[in-house]
């Protein structure tokens, strides 16, 4: 896959372009929020998502820093319960 861009595109149309070549299909977002700690978050994406300890440290990093992050993609139909099982725990999640 190659991804071009000139010097003056802005960091967000890079981010954007980016997002747009490697997430296919449907994803799962998280939202950040003033409720839940780091380390929630972090088990959650653990236990839930089946990261790594560094992919959902890097994960809960980006919720906190740029206010979301996708944590996951895939079909439809297998992001919704992870999804579900997200918002059980309290996290602010959708599909997109």
């Amino acid at each position: 896959m190659t991804v071009s861009f000139s010097k003056h595109d802005s960091q967000e149309q890079i981010d954007v372009a980016i997002e747009e070549k490697i997430k296919p299909g449907h994803r799962i977002i998280i939202y950040n929020d003033d409720v839940n700690t780091f380390d929630h978050v972090i088990s959650s994406l653990v236990e839930v998502c089946d990261h790594t300890e560094m992919q959902a440290e890097q994960c809960s990093l980006l919720i906190h820093f740029k206010g979301k992050c996708d944590v996951k993609s895939g079909d439809f139909e297998k992001l919704r319960p992870l999804c579900e099982a997200l918002l059980d725990r309290g996290l602010n999640a959708e599909i997109e």
